[in-house]
């Protein structure tokens, strides 16, 4: 196991009615709310008037940033800024899901920023100071609410990218798994991969001390396969809803990929699709996922393979190693179909004619030396193979 320090600054309020700590919590940070969300299902849902009436009952001024984007957009962000600055807003309250969340972080970060906040996305600038945030969670997926990362897209320059700073994790996170009652069966089916693909992307390292984590991980795992199917055949099915929220948080908030040499590979290939086609991110890693587990098995990753067929998908141990490996990526794709996910990039409207830019982009944002990811690291022309065979 490597070394590595460790810190999780976000109070998690976990259950039912828990938004009522909402009246104290806020006070503890702020005076005046941004209220950020998306294109209205709060509003149906009636999360919107629980928390709108919290703040007029507890005299807690507030402005208003509707129509977050699901690829929040970098002209979102600047506009939050605008509205922060002129408004004297001092406390960011995103209610919603990872993209909601993602851009208040964004906004928080681009507040105390004098220049474009891009530059604070592509590291060509520090984050120095930051508004804090706290979250109401309503979608089951990225974990952002307990994580220091929020992904931005820049679709002037079709990129995708994520900032990161310890700053800009949440003080709070309120999470009330029937806020995830009325989540669609498509979102709940993205949701889930985009869970189990942040598991995947930690569990699948070359550090095998890490004994803890990678069981952890499988835990998560296994979680997802189970109740992933439950909640979107029986939308308001508590337990399920409870364990893939609780699974979102423990997938990304560092549990499973400290002490681990864990840089990501599928995420940045998806995070060009998002950019490209705004592909729904966790319906791309579904996608792709697959894909990446064929063209990286080899004699010298097979091990890591067969502990996942046999521990995560109860392949027999006694099968052939290869058999094992390969009817563990197999199973994979079968049960992201069952979610409902289609299984190539032509289903979600993804032809030829940008894959080579894509696969180019993939290493020039989030590549090292040329390559992207550790387990296998992948060039240029691995990246863009893997795109032509999810065709």
């Amino acid at each position: 196991m490597l070394n590595f320090d460790y810190s999780i600054p976000t109070e998690i309020f976990f259950g039912k009615g828990q938004i009522e700590v909402l009246r104290k919590e806020i006070k503890k940070y702020g005076k005046k709310v941004l209220l950020v969300y998306g294109k209205g299902s709060i509003k149906r849902s009636g999360v919107y008037d629980q928390v709108v009436n919290i703040l007029k009952e507890e005299n807690i001024p507030f402005e208003e940033l509707s129509g977050v984007e699901p690829n929040p957009t970098l002209e979102t962000v600047k506009k939050g800024i605008k509205m922060c600055r002129e408004n004297e807003i001092d406390f960011l309250l995103p209610v919603g899901g990872g993209s909601t969340i993602d851009c208040s972080k964004a906004i928080a970060a681009g507040y105390y920023y004098d220049g474009d906040p891009w530059d604070l996305v592509i590291g060509k600038a520090k984050v120095k100071d930051v508004l804090p945030v706290g979250v109401v969670l309503t979608i089951a997926a990225t974990g952002s609410e307990m994580d220091a990362t929020a992904v931005i897209t820049n679709m002037e320059t079709k990129q995708k990218i994520g900032l990161k700073d310890p700053k800009i994790a949440p003080k709070f996170s309120i999470m009330d798994p029937t806020y995830t009652f009325s989540v669609s069966e498509r979102q709940t089916a993205s949701g889930t991969a985009d869970i189990m693909s942040h598991t995947l992307e930690n569990y699948f390292s070359r550090t095998k001390s890490a004994y803890l984590q990678d069981k952890l991980a499988e835990g998560v795992l296994k979680t997802c396969i189970k109740y992933g199917v439950i909640a979107v055949k029986e939308p308001d099915n508590y337990e399920a809803r409870a364990n893939l929220m609780w699974a979102s948080s423990l997938a990304i908030n560092g549990l499973l990929s400290y002490g681990k040499d864990a840089s990501w590979t599928v995420h940045p290939i998806e995070h060009e699709l998002s950019a490209y086609y705004n592909v729904t991110h966790g319906i791309g890693l579904a996608i792709l996922t697959p894909y990446w587990m064929e063209y990286v098995l080899n004699d010298d990753t097979l091990y890591k393979f067969v502990e996942y067929g046999i521990n995560v998908w109860n392949i027999d141990k006694n099968e052939d190693e290869y058999n094992i490996a390969h009817r563990a990526i197999e199973k994979t794709k079968e049960y992201f179909n069952l979610l409902g996910i289609p299984s190539t990039l032509r289903e979600v409207g993804i032809g030829e004619e940008n894959l080579e830019n894509m696969a180019k982009g993939a290493v020039k944002n989030r590549g090292v030396n040329g390559k992207v990811g550790s387990f296998v690291p992948l060039a240029y022309e691995d990246i863009l193979n893997i795109y032509k065979k999810a065709l």
